[in-house]
């Protein structure tokens, strides 16, 4: 069985962060590891609190799972701290771990904001050149490319200008804050794919950052190229997105079990 790793914040309400991660991994038909980097308070109205674990227990985490069970792929997620994400690189990269997906996860689906100004430097720096591919949305690709990002075109240009600024093999860029009918934006250093698809009419979009990059990790994982794995990573989280789940009292988490038998479990 394939194994992907996935080195984020915990959700104490269940719909996003490594919950969801290990969620989506099981239902895309790999086996999920984890190595957490913070407990949150949360639910779907937003965070109250955030502990961070020490950058020892986190690399004594990340240890573990590399002399043990090996992953095929690797995602990151919340990540708040300079220490931390200085400990995720050093290691990844002892370790030459392989298919590294990169959520560059700066501000919650509730608004919330997720980590300091000077991690965003250091996750620039370190691990940005390690990833087979990152996933910013529209915010976060204003963040990294210090541009704003208004249409197709300045997608196209921010997705160019991260690749070529931190040395990622590729970057998707998500169309879905602000641009577009959740029309996403590939770019391999080659060329520019779009992933064409139509917004569906459900508020309830808690995880959605994490639960992408989670199924693109699973398919990479199991032997995807890019362009397959994120194309079958867009059409699990419609699907997810479809089933209208609707919990809490904001913005909820979605389904992530609509096809748990299904054929995204197919390697």
């Amino acid at each position: 069985m394939r194994t992907a790793l996935t080195i984020a914040g915990s959700d104490s309400s269940g719909g996003a962060g490594i919950q969801a991660d290990i969620k989506t991994m099981t239902a895309n038909g790999v086996f999920a590891m984890s190595a957490i980097t913070a407990l949150t308070a949360q639910n779907t109205t937003g965070v109250t609190d955030i502990m961070e674990v020490t950058p020892h227990f986190l690399k004594e985490q990340l240890d573990c799972i590399f002399t043990d069970i090996r992953p095929d792929a690797v995602k990151t997620g919340m990540v708040s701290s300079s220490a931390l994400i200085e400990v995720i690189a050093e290691r990844l990269r002892f370790y030459k771990a392989v298919n590294l997906v990169v959520d560059p996860v700066m501000v919650s689906t509730s608004g919330s904001k997720l980590i300091s100004d000077d991690a965003i430097e250091t996750l620039k720096k370190e691990l940005l050149p390690l990833a087979a591919v990152i996933t910013p949305n529209i915010p976060e690709a204003e963040v990294l490319s210090g541009r704003e990002v208004r249409n197709k075109e300045d997608m196209e240009a921010v997705a160019k200008e991260i690749r070529e600024k931190y040395g990622c093999a590729a970057v998707l860029c998500k169309g879905g804050h602000r641009i577009n009918d959740a029309n996403d934006l590939l770019y391999d250093g080659k060329e520019l794919v779009w992933f064409t698809g139509k917004r569906i009419d459900n508020p309830n979009t808690h995880g959605t950052g994490c639960t992408l990059s989670s199924a693109i990790a699973s398919g990479l994982a199991k032997g995807y190229d890019m362009q397959t794995a994120v194309r079958s990573a867009k059409n699990y989280i419609s699907g997810a997105l479809a089933a209208m789940l609707d919990l809490g009292k904001g913005s909820g988490p979605m389904n992530h079990a609509f096809a748990i038998d299904g054929d995204f479990r197919n390697v």
